[in-house]
């Protein structure tokens, strides 16, 4: 296990969603955009190994040549370097910058595609906080608002994470394993663009979701939908314009 995974920083939940099956049609680019994915959201991080080419063949359940492959493109990008030995494997270069991959995802997604993306998260993540308001314990919920809590000290970068966690361990109190794995699924996509919402954009966010928090814990099921939604608008309109902020930036002489 690495010591940054010993350390609790990197959210088991959302390991698991990088780490879900790519499927049959598994392609060589797939398993690449999966690994990337871990990057942009800091589920792997600058320096730490890579699980192996067998391991990764098991959870994504595609061929060890797919995985293979996939390795060398992002060896080719330079986001990995690969050592022999006893103490060998793949790690993770300096290159691999979290902040760099979302700047230059979110700069290239059409505006519709990024909405696309929110809405289609809004829908699932509200249907899970209105089960999760239906089903979850008092207790449970408040677990959730202390381990947020106790992240408040962390960076802008590093808070998100934790916010992640909090959102992910939440829609699983819904109790229904189909929407949690595409929560799940979703989250993975759309929260390394989220990270790059700080600053005092940050507070905002953190409100927004004690207040689906509240609403959970109270057994308010439409609350708790119509909050989680009107938070993932409100990260919608954030990321837009931060989009367009870095569109400016490229097209300025």
């Amino acid at each position: 296990m690495s010591t940054t995974h010993a350390r609790g920083l990197v959210p088991s939940r959302m390991r698991s969603a990088i780490l879900l099956p790519v499927g049959d049609e598994g392609r060589v680019e797939q398993v690449e955009q999966r690994l990337i994915q871990a990057v942009t959201g800091g589920v792997l991080r600058t320096g730490e190994r890579l699980p192996s080419e067998s391991e990764l063949a098991r959870v994504l359940r595609v061929s060890p040549v797919t995985v293979r492959e996939a390795l060398g493109l992002l060896r080719d990008r330079g986001l990995i370097t690969t050592k022999r030995g006893r103490s060998g494997g793949s790690f993770l270069t300096e290159a691999a910058d979290p902040v760099v991959f979302a700047r230059d995802r979110l700069r290239g997604l059409t505006r519709l595609a990024l909405r696309d993306l929110g809405q289609h998260y809004a829908a699932i993540g509200s249907a899970c906080v209105a089960l999760a308001a239906r089903r979850a314990r008092a207790e449970e919920v408040d677990a959730i608002r202390r381990r947020l809590a106790g992240a408040t000290a962390h960076d802008d970068h590093e808070w998100s994470r934790h916010l992640d966690e909090a959102v992910l361990e939440l829609t699983a109190l819904g109790q229904s394993a189909r929407l949690t794995r595409e929560q799940m699924r979703l989250q993975a996509e759309f929260s390394p663009l989220l990270a790059l919402i700080d600053g005092e954009r940050r507070k905002a966010r953190e409100t927004a979701f004690r207040r689906v928090l509240t609403a959970v814990e109270r057994g308010e099921a439409r609350a708790a939908a119509d909050r989680f939604a009107a938070a993932t608008e409100a990260d919608l309109v954030n990321l837009i314009e931060i989009q367009q902020d870095l569109q400016q930036v490229v097209t300025q002489p």
